[in-house]
């Protein structure tokens, strides 16, 4: 044991360490011995041998050097946190991958390994902290019900503009203010997903006669683009209007009744008793 202790781990074999981590975007603790040993040159048997038989004194050896070999979640993880909290302090503009590199402990190359760049880092925040995953999975079996459908799409926008940290917000005052800007590079990855799911439900509902039959971009302006402008603005309302704001269930709800009022199908109107078959034959015939 204390030769494992006091083994001398080797400059060169503790750089290879670190630098495989980061191409692989891990923790050193989480690389395989024989990818170690190939980052090095060597064998596995000669790595083991120059680390003193357990990979215990090499870790404590990359812990003396300034880095944490292990412990904390993998680089994409924090990666996606550190940005996400960017991105909602700061803006779009300012979470840059040198930021996010900072903020999350790693290094420039561990995030281009993890993410490919900037725009995959983004596409993953989006992806871990919008709606799209929710509203994939409710209509992709929706309920029964359209108005029960149409209120769990509003609950699932809620959640996501609502939570800490506020990364759709933030993605949608990009967008607004920059249309060319990178928001608008999440925006087209994921449109075909959101025409996909919340927009193959929509046709579904026009083909079986439930809601009107309008083009599908602007049933989903319509569906979604009065209760995303809301959440938008609802900070500075909350601060402007204080309790005469209604609660976000209530705001839900009216938004959700409007969208159901514009876009269903009314039942077609009971006839008139006067005009009831029965009625029909009690009336007197007309005179020639």
């Amino acid at each position: 044991m204390s030769d494992i202790k006091n083994a001398e781990i080797p400059a060169d074999l503790v750089n290879a360490a670190i630098d495989a981590a980061e191409r692989r975007g891990e923790d050193v603790a989480d690389v395989p011995l024989t990818a170690l040993a190939a980052a090095a040159g060597i064998s596995r048997s000669t790595l083991l041998r120059r680390i003193g038989g357990s990979r215990r004194a090499l870790d404590d050896a990359v812990r003396a050097a300034g880095v944490d070999p292990g412990g904390r979640p993998p680089v994409r993880k924090r990666a996606v946190e550190a940005g996400a909290q960017l991105i909602s302090e700061q803006g779009l503009a300012a979470t840059t991958l040198e930021a996010v590199a900072q903020a999350a402990g790693c290094s420039l190359h561990s995030l281009y390994a993890a993410f490919g760049g900037r725009d995959g880092l983004l596409a993953a925040i989006y992806e871990r902290y919008s709606p799209i995953l929710d509203l994939e999975r409710l209509t992709a079996e929706p309920p029964a019900s359209l108005e029960e459908t149409v209120r769990g799409v509003y609950r699932a926008m809620v959640t996501s503009f609502s939570q800490e940290p506020r990364v759709a917000p933030a993605l949608l005052a990009d967008l607004f203010s920059r249309p060319d800007g990178p928001a608008r590079r999440i925006f087209r990855q994921y449109l075909p997903r959101l025409l996909d799911s919340v927009g193959a439900w929509l046709m579904a509902e026009v083909r079986v006669g439930r809601i009107r039959s309008l083009p599908l971009p602007l049933l989903l302006q319509q569906m979604i683009g009065p209760l995303a402008v809301h959440m938008l603005l609802r900070p500075a309302l909350t601060r402007e209007l204080g309790r005469d704001l209604p609660s976000v269930e209530e705001t839900c709800a009216v938004f959700a009744d409007a969208f159901l009022r514009a876009i269903a199908v009314s039942e077609a109107p009971p006839r008139s008793p006067s005009l009831t078959h029965e009625n029909h034959l009690d009336e007197p015939e007309s005179e020639a």
